[in-house]
């Protein structure tokens, strides 16, 4: 008999930080991609963190945790970004701290799972509820999924931990679902690699252009206002698996660049940084440092939709 798959489970490849202090939601505008004074409203933000050059350093999922914002991140960038933060911490009443093993990320994948396990949905498309020590985030697109965060224990008291025999596949499935909704990740391999417009951030509510200065902010409003988004994240399938960060040749020509490849029903499929048009990879290319790295031998892919429009940059006048 096949086995239902697990509808709430522990995400372990992802980690934590979290910005406990008064000036936590000041720190945070001057730092990310979007509009940190939306936390105080109780709303959840994705947005990025980037260097001067605008190059993404990770993208966070932000949750207005009642002791402080709490950060989702991959777990192998949880000390590089911390260290990254606190050097520009100065005098700001604040602390950026690394949870560990007190706290854990999960998932839900159906809202029937919160209900059962006696946990209150958020109301809002991006709302944050936080119930005694577990807090329930909704995931950006996707009205079926939801973030919870929480000490391990109380996620096994309420049945929300999963089986540690099916973490591997919750977590596949998890990443897979990420894919297909077109929402970007990067990790070590693809760190400081892209701007934030290249992963589609701007496409999905992750950056705010009303909003003061950050680090890295006078790039990325240059890009967005002078239409020179030259590469895009797409969907693309394979036959084969690659490492992220790999190269990939699509059907037009077009070299694009792995952030993301999961085993699919047929294939693998994930995300990959290409160029918007075939006649524009030469110069696209320039764009990408790490492009002269992963040129060799790109394992052919095809195109897949995405959930939402790619919006092209205007037209030079």
């Amino acid at each position: 008999m096949r086995r239902m798959p697990s509808q709430s489970g522990s995400l372990p490849h992802l980690g934590l930080l979290r910005f406990a202090g008064a000036d936590a939601t000041s720190f945070l505008q001057g730092q990310i991609t979007n509009d940190a004074r939306r936390l105080a409203a109780g709303h959840g933000l994705l947005a990025a963190v980037a260097n001067p050059q605008g190059r993404v350093l990770a993208v966070l999922q932000l949750l207005p945790g009642a002791d402080g914002v709490l950060a989702i991140l991959p777990r192998e960038l949880v000390e590089p970004t911390a260290e990254r933060l606190r050097k520009f911490v100065l005098r700001a009443k604040l602390t950026i701290e690394t949870p560990g093993e007190s706290l854990a990320v999960a998932g839900a994948t159906t809202a029937a799972a919160l209900t059962a396990a006696g946990l209150e949905i958020p109301a809002a498309p991006d709302g944050y509820r936080q119930t005694s020590l577990i807090g329930i985030g909704c995931v950006l697109g996707d009205p079926q999924r939801f973030w919870i965060v929480a000490p391990p224990a109380a996620l096994a008291a309420r049945g929300l931990a999963g089986e540690p025999s099916d973490a591997a596949r919750f977590e596949h499935g998890w990443r897979l679902a990420d894919v297909r909704a077109g929402l970007a990740q990067v990790y070590a391999a693809t760190r400081e690699a892209f701007i934030p417009q290249m992963l589609n951030l701007d496409l999905v509510g992750a950056i705010s252009f009303q909003k003061g200065c950050y680090t890295g902010q006078e790039i990325v409003a240059r890009t967005q206002h002078l239409g020179r988004i030259k590469r895009r994240l797409v969907r693309v399938r394979t036959d084969a698996s690659a490492p992220l960060g790999a190269s990939v040749r699509l059907p037009d020509g077009r070299i694009g660049r792995l952030t993301e490849l999961q085993p699919a029903e047929d294939g693998y499929e994930g995300l990959a940084v290409a160029p918007l048009a075939a006649a524009a990879s030469a110069d696209a290319a320039t764009d990408d440092p790490a492009a002269d790295a992963t040129a060799d031998a790109p394992i052919p892919a095809e195109l897949l939709p995405l959930p939402y429009a790619l919006t092209l940059p205007p037209a030079p006048r």
